[in-house]
């Protein structure tokens, strides 16, 4: 067998007290559940799943030696008690060690965590958590369908400090009726918490969710691409004069060591395991990815079988878009070389309309200027075959 690179593990937990209006990803509350697929018996299948993927991954001459970062990410994955997610992390540690220096996060609502259930998560090894702020500003919550109280993050970023764990604040900008003040108020409220990671994400309304009906409906307003630049720019500003710096386009990090390595390692094209319902997974190339209703994702795994619903081996040519798509967005940036020849001459173009670092490009590197974030896509497209 063939020692692979360092393996990360993606642990999705589908479950959510209530569903936001934004919200498209593979969750569920309670009353969507139907039978099998509790919450209850949640941290079993998930650890069933962890031995068949290992039995794959050596049957397809892969042995992972470490890995370097685990993700409870959702969903909420602490709506789970604290002793089930630290028992899904014990169990993965059994099958393969994780590095001395591992970074392990769990996504969380303000209220959905103690300072009992923090003390026990970082007793049990989660060494990050990642907190769902998303707004300071009682209306905007409204408007997101959020029902934690905004005074409560202040409390639950100390309660997280003091169990010793890294702490990142998430925040969205771009809800509709949000004003450029009401982003303000809620980028200085998550620096004052000190926290040494932030997140600020525009909102993208998709189009099968309940907030997509509300726009058709015309009971909210579109977001216009003009205010969103104007947000993104007050964040990037308030960040960096709190001492923290982007090194992904929407996140940013006190120091190198406080950079989220689980997002880098996919933004870098690394593997890892995803586990749970609808969960993707990467292996050199291959992608697979998980059924995503819970109940069919715990049939499958009482019947014996991994519960992947697909998976597809993405073609050379698809790599290398994917890796220009993603290494584009991280402040360390992308290789020269990995260009393609022929689109070359357009990172020049770009550095000439203030797209790209002068500096950076010429020691070979392309890296986003502030102007060239806001129009990353654009300046993606004229890079990629």
């Amino acid at each position: 067998m063939s020692a692979g690179p360092l393996l990360s593990a993606y642990i999705h937990v589908p479950f959510c007290a209530v569903r936001c209006g934004y919200c498209d990803f593979n969750t569920y509350t309670h009353a969507e559940l139907g039978g099998g697929g509790s919450q209850a018996e949640y941290a079993d299948n998930a650890r069933a799943e962890m031995d068949l993927t290992l039995a794959a991954d050596r049957a397809a001459g892969y042995e992972y030696e470490e890995v370097s970062t685990v993700f409870f990410g959702g969903g909420t994955p602490t709506l789970l008690p604290a002793d089930d997610l630290v028992a899904m992390l014990d169990h993965l540690r059994s099958l393969i060690p994780l590095a001395a220096d591992a970074e392990v996060t769990t996504e969380a609502n303000p209220d959905s965590v103690t300072r009992a259930s923090l003390s026990r998560l970082a007793d049990g090894g989660i060494t990050r958590v990642s907190i769902g702020m998303q707004s300071a500003v009682p209306s905007v919550l409204a408007t997101l369908d959020r029902t934690h109280d905004p005074e409560r993050v202040p409390q639950v970023v100390q309660w997280a400090k003091e169990a010793g764990l890294q702490v990142s604040l998430d925040l969205i900008y771009g809800t509709p009726g949000e004003t450029l003040a009401n982003v303000e108020t809620s980028v200085r409220a998550a620096l004052a918490c000190e926290v040494d990671h932030l997140s600020a994400y525009s909102l993208i309304i998709e189009g099968n969710t309940a907030m997509a009906r509300q726009l058709r409906r015309g009971e909210l307003e579109a977001p216009d691409p003009d205010d969103m630049a104007d947000k993104y720019e007050l964040v990037d500003g308030l960040a960096a004069a709190a001492g923290l710096s982007w090194y992904e386009v929407s996140n940013w990090a006190r120091t190198p060591a406080h950079r989220s390595r689980h997002n880098l390692a996919y933004w870098r094209g690394g593997d890892w395991w995803g586990i749970g319902p609808g969960a993707h997974r990467h292996r050199d190339g291959l992608r697979a990815w998980n059924v995503k209703h819970p109940s069919r994702y715990a049939r499958m795994l009482a019947e014996g079988a991994l519960p992947v619903a697909d998976s597809e081996q993405v073609a050379v040519e698809d790599r290398l878009v994917e890796r220009i798509m993603l290494e584009l967005r991280i402040a360390d940036g992308l290789p020269v070389e990995a260009v393609p020849a022929e689109h070359r001459a357009m990172l020049d173009v770009h550095r000439d309309r203030g797209h790209l670092e002068p500096e950076a490009l010429a020691a070979g590197r392309a890296v986003l200027t502030l102007p060239g974030r806001l129009l990353a896509d654009a300046v993606i497209r004229d890079l990629v075959p």
